[in-house]
């Protein structure tokens, strides 16, 4: 029999050894291409959890009063009373729209159960993805959390309106007024563009999110209530159902591109069956942060 030579077996362990190296760098180095930041990015930061997922930025925290004040124009009696709330920790949320092109990602993945959806006469890529219903937006956000790790979600209606505002108190993040330099929709003379625009198409609010006001609308997690008593005025989804509470009719926010700027006030509140798909609606994520 052949003895062993000590040194070759030396050799090939430290053989073994540099290979597993090797392995672990190569992993590494795809994840850290996957993630741009680290598990907690800081207020204000935007980063990518993952190549398909969405741009997203960190809000900060803060009190703001959710609701309308009794003499806004084009005031809707749902939107009252004005109350208090408070964001106590930062969250991340979707820098844009969800697009088509995003959503596209979702579907490709057979075991994400993500269904096709009708095709848009407008175009896909980075349109926002309409015809979309409630629980599709709830299944891309779950798809989002096992491809990434992180915990994203639908926005409470809460936190959309105070992501909405962006620090403001005014029916718009532009203030007093909108016109449509600063968001898509159907002016009060009846003349629109007729379709939606590639997210992004026009300047971001003092969060840095763009097209909160027009374009679709974003479906958030919340039941649909008639108005804000025993609303929760921490920031979190409002889904226990009372006498005034359907959670078959889900809440919508921010207005489209096909109704006129009433609908795109902070404060306004839309709703929905959520089993519909329209070609006016659409979603974007949020993400929750590690404490």
């Amino acid at each position: 029999m052949k003895t062993p030579n000590p040194r070759s077996r030396g050799m090939s362990t430290l053989a073994v050894v540099c290979l597993l190296l090797l392995l672990a760098c190569v992993w590494s180095c795809s994840a850290a291409r996957e993630r741009s930041l680290p598990a907690n990015p800081q207020v204000g930061e935007r980063f990518r959890d993952c190549a398909v997922c969405p741009e997203m930025i960190v809000v900060p925290t803060g009190s703001f009063l959710m609701g309308s004040p009794p003499d806004e124009e084009g005031r809707y009696g749902d939107e009252g009373s004005q109350h208090a709330v408070t964001i106590a920790l930062p969250f991340a949320v979707g820098v844009y729209e969800v697009t088509f092109a995003e959503f596209d990602a979702c579907l490709a993945d057979a075991d994400s159960g993500c269904v096709g959806l009708p095709m848009s006469r407008w175009g896909r890529g980075r349109r926002p993805v309409v015809n979309v219903n409630w629980a599709d937006a709830r299944t891309y956000a779950e798809w989002l959390s096992e491809r990434s790790g992180e915990r994203y979600r639908l926005l409470s209606e809460a936190e959309w309106e105070y992501a909405a505002r962006a620090g403001t108190t005014t029916p718009f993040h532009t203030g007093a007024a909108i016109s449509t330099d600063d968001a898509n929709y159907r002016r009060r003379d009846g003349t629109a563009r007729g379709q939606t625009l590639p997210v992004g198409s026009f300047d971001a609010n003092a969060f840095g999110l763009h097209d909160m006001h027009g374009n679709v609308w974003e479906w958030v997690q919340d039941c649909w209530h008639d108005g804000y008593a025993g609303a929760p005025t921490d920031g979190s989804a409002w889904e226990l159902v009372g006498a005034d509470g359907e959670c078959s009719v889900r809440v919508l926010r921010g207005g489209t591109w096909d109704e006129g700027p009433w609908l795109l006030r902070s404060a306004y509140r839309g709703r929905a069956q959520a089993e519909i798909r329209a070609r006016q609606a659409g979603f974007r994520v949020a993400r929750t942060l590690a404490r």
